[in-house]
């Protein structure tokens, strides 16, 4: 059996009933991937970032506990995505009914034609690195070996605008 690895997956809406599409989006994941859910971060409200014009976000960061491997739950992923109504129309960082995300894998480093982890831009994401230290400040980056908190404090976050939501 292979011994299950913790993931941080970001998780994030900004069409329609924000809040309980991120909700309905975990619950699938977690029945889907076989997974637990370990913890989550509180839910914010949070400006979009590159595309601006587009309403806000609900984002937060789930930790959960998986025996799947990286390209497998980047699958089940997907499908949770696609049965929530997203449509990948081809706008980069465009509106989104569902995202979700993998941050980090475990300590893992991958450069995969369909995944990267740790996620190439979250280290620049005050909407990303603000939730991953409500669960752990002291993860550290596996490329960067910076703790996640000294990421954040050094962010520029003044285009960011994040504000708690519950």
């Amino acid at each position: 059996m292979t011994t299950p690895e913790t993931v941080y997956i970001s998780v994030g809406s900004n069409l329609g009933d924000k809040l309980e599409n991120c909700r309905r989006g975990v619950s699938r994941l977690i029945d889907v991937a076989r997974a637990r859910l370990k913890s989550r971060s509180r839910i914010y409200q949070t400006e979009p970032v590159d595309d601006t014009d587009q309403d806000w976000f609900v984002n937060y960061v789930v930790a959960i506990e998986t025996t799947r491997s990286p390209l497998e739950l980047l699958a089940d992923i997907s499908l949770v995505e696609q049965a929530a109504g997203r449509v990948r129309s081809g706008r980069k960082f465009g509106p989104r009914v569902l995202d979700l995300d993998i941050l980090l894998f475990g300590r893992r480093v991958l450069q995969l034609q369909r995944l990267t982890v740790p996620h190439p831009r979250m280290h620049k994401r005050h909407f990303v690195l603000r939730p991953l230290c409500d669960i752990d400040p002291d993860i550290i980056h596996p490329v960067l070996n910076q703790p996640l908190c000294r990421l954040l404090a050094d962010l520029d976050v003044t285009d960011q605008q994040v504000t708690v939501l519950e």
